[in-house]
């Protein structure tokens, strides 16, 4: 006789995943509150890096979500060809490593890219891409594609007997359903975003334009790479945490309610499809702005593949190392924390939203700096911060999966004494393979890509690819970094394949 709801599950696994969540945020938030020099108080500098850091956060997300409005419309709007395989094509920025969409910018926008050559056929004189307008750009870049997804779902979320009755009533779309639907949607976007520019330090590493043009972030890098001003660095890590918190915190608040009712899930049929030429525009613009600069890092990194020098290859190697002890990690405290449950789990599983990757860096910089040199733990920090950073994204695609199984079979496995490793490996891994094998791929795909932690600890003969890219960028190698780039642009995407696809094969359960 079962005398629980669920299947005993021990708990110490949650608690030791909790434990590393809480040590990555709130202790390497100690660690630097600690350090932090509060007396000396802000440089004008500082409070420029401030400004910058809010000011191109604001733009890039109001500039994302406007442009993204029509876009995610002309899809609501059109069935086409290709229709889905696009919409799965906007969720790759969202794996792409940021060094290597910024190469491919780089490569459009830049001073010998497409856009500067075509001027100079007409006689006007090239444009920089450095400096704000450059860090916005790459931003929209990134971001276009999140915003697309977000209003898109917003737009087919509506019922379809509402477009009825507005034909019944010959009352315009617009104001009735889509107008109201953008007010609950386009509010969380916006402040999503905002918190993801916020956080963005490559962007600003490489499209930057000097002081003028330094988020915060790149402050407490250049302090603790070039300056080692540990006190600095510090108080404006404290700054950037305070900022994510306050921008997380707004976007948990900024939910919209639908207050209208569900409907029958019926096909929608619209009959206000005027203007079909403005939609399909709409739609080709925007593809065109997300793949031509992925097909530049192709185009102009294929020649060089095999000429890069065999540092860039150990590169790739410690890379692929991070990125599978990382999404290991990931996934492993996605399920200690997803079997356990409950209010505490799921607070501490989104922790790692409001926490930069460079705030929870510097902390542990600080921490083991009076033991060890930072360069000695570096792939292994960059290892444990990857897939913390990670883990809402995991945890997200796992635990409701997790909670379907423990619905369905929790009380059967109890009464059949069915627990512990037995209850995982027997009916929770073989269900829930198809979230699983995705959020790994997520985890793998996020660490190749990254260029935040593995900067402020790695020396030559620690960096990963993606630093080696950077490395190469800043000599001016540009053909050796635009193979190095095709190279992390295939590695991320297939290390995102194998793990989606394998949790997809036989998942028929």
């Amino acid at each position: 006789m079962a005398h629980r709801a669920v299947p005993i599950i021990p708990g110490w696994p949650s608690v030791a995943a909790a434990a590393l969540v809480l040590v990555l945020t709130f202790g390497t938030l100690g660690a630097v509150t600690w350090r932090a020099e509060w007396g000396s108080g802000l440089a004008t500098a500082d409070w420029a890096a401030i400004r910058f850091t809010v000011l191109q956060a604001l733009l890039s997300a109001a500039i994302s979500v406007v442009l993204a409005i029509p876009v995610a419309r002309a899809l609501a709007r059109r069935r086409f060809a290709g229709r889905r395989l696009l919409i799965t094509l906007l969720g790759a920025p969202f794996l792409l490593p940021v060094i290597v969409a910024v190469l491919g910018l780089l490569a459009v926008f830049g001073r010998g890219g497409i856009m500067n050559n075509g001027l100079a056929l007409f006689g006007f004189a090239p444009i920089s891409i450095f400096g704000l307008h450059g860090v916005v750009l790459a931003h929209v870049f990134f971001n276009l594609p999140l915003a697309v997804r977000f209003i898109l779902q917003g737009w087919l979320a509506i019922p379809a007997e509402r477009f009825q009755l507005a034909a019944s009533l010959n009352a315009p779309v617009g104001r009735l359903l889509e107008w109201p639907m953008l007010g609950r949607v386009v509010p969380g976007t916006f402040l999503v975003i905002f918190l993801i520019c916020l956080t963005s330090f490559a962007v600003a590493l490489t499209m930057g334009g000097g002081p003028r043009a330094t988020t915060v972030e790149l402050a407490i890098y250049q302090a603790l790479r070039f300056d080692f001003d540990l006190g600095r660095a510090a108080l404006l890590a404290c700054i950037q945490f305070a900022l994510c918190v306050g921008a997380a915190l707004l976007a948990w608040r900024v939910t919209g309610v639908d207050t209208l009712g569900p409907g029958l899930d019926r096909v929608v049929q619209r009959w206000d499809l005027a203007r079909p030429w403005a939609d399909y525009l709409m739609i080709a613009g925007a593809a065109l702005f997300l793949l031509l600069p992925l097909g530049m890092v192709v185009l102009r990194g294929l020649p060089g593949v095999f000429d890069l020098p065999a540092s860039i290859w150990w590169a790739a190697l410690r890379s692929i190392v991070v990125a599978i002890g990382s999404a290991a990690l990931c996934i492993a405290m996605s399920m200690a924390l997803a079997l356990r449950g409950g209010a505490v789990v799921a607070v501490v599983g989104v922790l790692p939203l409001a926490a930069s990757g460079l705030v929870v860096g510097t902390g542990a910089f600080l921490i083991v700096f009076p033991f060890v040199r930072p360069s000695d733990v570096a792939l292994l920090i960059t290892m444990l911060v990857n897939a913390t950073l990670a883990l809402p994204f995991a945890l997200r695609a796992i635990a409701p999966a997790v909670v379907q199984v423990v619905d369905d079979y929790g009380r059967l496995a109890a009464s059949l004494d069915l627990r512990g490793t037995d209850w995982l490996r027997l009916i929770v891994l073989p269900r829930i393979r198809r979230p699983l094998g995705f959020a790994a791929g997520v985890a793998a795909a996020l660490s190749m890509g990254d260029l935040g932690v593995v900067a402020l600890f790695a020396g030559q003969s620690e960096e990963t690819l993606p630093l080696a890219m950077y490395r190469l960028m800043g000599a001016y190698r540009m053909e050796a970094a635009a193979s190095a780039a095709l190279v992390l642009l295939v590695l991320s995407f297939a290390m995102f394949w194998i793990c989606d696809q394998g949790g997809r094969k036989n998942a028929d359960l």
